[in-house]
């Protein structure tokens, strides 16, 4: 063999033309996916601008049945939905939806009535903004379903703090500024539900489905006893609630 000759297609260190030695560079984690279900191209501009704005990566779909697909195909991490749409109601969307998937759906829709938003909280969504919307709430609302969610997929034996509560998800404990809270297992039923949703409406019949199943004579009544039990525990001062909240005629929210 000659001297100096390099056989492969690589230059020992230190031979001119040889590359330098670096550390390897992290790879940026994904974008995180969201689906827009929504056939109206104005608002489909101004959401995308927005979240990409914030690192998403943006699957436009103009109808139900698109929409699920891209569900199904891109495994998102939220969706956003127009309940009126080519081919259906949006309500039938997020019925199909929840049969295989709990990601989580901000509605989006200029329908303002007590009656849809119930619909739809109904149905399985997890959030609703009315048009016309604000981008910098509509981008808060995403920030807030996305800290629940990272809350709720979070290791086994973690908490999700809550002001001065937290919620031990293994044990099933919940303490108020360091202090063990003793729940009875609906009310931690009943919080531990509330808590999958912070920051949104949970209505009262999704609430007696997930204790009961079928609503029953006087469920409605159980809970709101319950309910009031929370807040003597939980609360600074229970006849002003400002953890759990009423959304009258619909349903209760956690408020962080």
């Amino acid at each position: 063999m000659e001297t100096g000759t390099v056989y492969g297609s690589e230059l020992p260190a230190g031979v001119a033309g040889a590359p330098e030695d670096s550390a390897e560079v992290p790879r940026k984690p994904p974008a995180p996916v969201v689906v827009v279900v929504e056939d109206k191209r104005e608002i489909l501009r101004a959401v995308r601008y927005a979240l990409e704005g914030g690192g998403w990566q943006v699957v436009e779909s103009a109808t139900i049945c698109h929409g699920l697909v891209d569900c199904q195909l891109r495994r998102p991490d939220l969706v956003i939905l127009d309940l009126r749409l080519p081919d259906g109601d949006g309500v039938d969307f997020l019925r199909e939806l929840r049969l295989w998937s709990r990601v989580p759906v901000i509605v989006l829709s200029a329908l303002s009535e007590e009656r849809d938003k119930v619909a739809a909280l109904d149905a399985g969504a997890d959030d609703y903004l009315t048009k016309p919307f604000g981008v910098n709430e509509l981008l808060a609302r995403v920030r807030a379903s996305q800290r629940r969610r990272s809350a709720l997929t979070g290791p086994t034996g973690a908490s999700l703090a809550i002001g001065d509560i937290s919620i031990e998800l293994e044990r099933r404990a919940v303490r108020k500024s360091g202090v063990h809270v003793h729940l009875t297992p609906i009310e931690y039923r009943i919080f531990s539900f509330l808590a999958e949703s912070l920051g949104s409406i949970v209505t009262m019949d999704q609430i007696v489905s997930h204790l009961w199943g079928p609503a029953r004579d006087g469920a409605a009544h159980g809970v709101r006893v319950h309910v009031r039990s929370l807040r003597q525990k939980l609360e600074d001062d229970p006849s002003r609630p400002r953890l759990i909240v009423t959304v009258t005629g619909i349903g209760y929210g956690l408020v962080e």
